[in-house]
């Protein structure tokens, strides 16, 4: 009995550790650490706040709530939804979400820094679209990775020292990972390949678009 309730004290955490991070969380965090270490803190916090809004608008809330009614509308449950054949639907409306994100930015003439999170973003996500084709990839691990790549490239523009921050990532990549494995949702070899991706996607987007 201790052990079958230590097994679902695992699972429970494992889910609720990748609730948490949600594979659309990356323009958040990105464009937390540009307003922390850039030229871009010197803008007013109303300001931050209006940008981070917009950016939680297009990249969090309308992917989560159209990608539920979908899944609500199939009948499908979140564990049938992670079936790689049925993962193509949600990551269209990420990626149309994103270029909508984009776009609105574009129009209201936000400075370049913060359009290339949203960029680097939605590379990861139709790279792990085009994946997800032949090879199921976890899209969990390359946010976090995409993460990396993205405090990679700012450390590498801004000048400023990104170790301890890197070994955060990494330290939540982890857990991240096994939690996913855990929940048999991906092997170690998506979860590894998710990381990759999503780091190199991220630094070459922001690096050179």
């Amino acid at each position: 009995m201790d052990q079958m309730k230590r097994q679902k004290q695992i699972i429970f955490t494992a889910r609720i550790i990748s609730m948490l991070f949600t594979p659309f969380y990356l323009p958040i965090v990105g464009l937390v650490v540009l307003f922390t270490f850039s030229y871009l803190n010197m803008f007013s916090w109303s300001y931050k706040i209006q940008v981070l809004l917009l950016t939680y608008l297009f990249t969090i809330l309308l992917p989560t709530l159209l990608i539920h009614l979908y899944r609500r509308y199939q009948g499908w449950n979140l564990i049938e939804l992670g079936h790689r054949e049925r993962r193509m639907v949600p990551y269209i409306v990420s990626i149309v979400c994103y270029f909508t994100c984009i776009y609105v930015m574009e129009r209201l003439h936000l400075p370049h820094f913060m359009s290339s999170i949203i960029v680097a973003a939605l590379l990861v996500q139709i790279v792990c679209a085009l994946i997800n084709i032949w090879w199921k990839i976890s899209t969990h691990t390359a946010a976090i990775g995409g993460v990396g790549g993205a405090l990679f490239a700012f450390a590498y523009y801004l000048g400023f020292n990104p170790v301890w921050w890197l070994c955060l990532i990494f330290l939540v990549a982890g857990v991240l990972g096994s939690c996913r494995m855990i929940l048999r949702q991906h092997s170690l070899s998506q979860v590894v390949m998710g990381f990759g991706v999503g780091f190199v996607c991220a630094a070459v987007a922001i690096l050179y678009l």
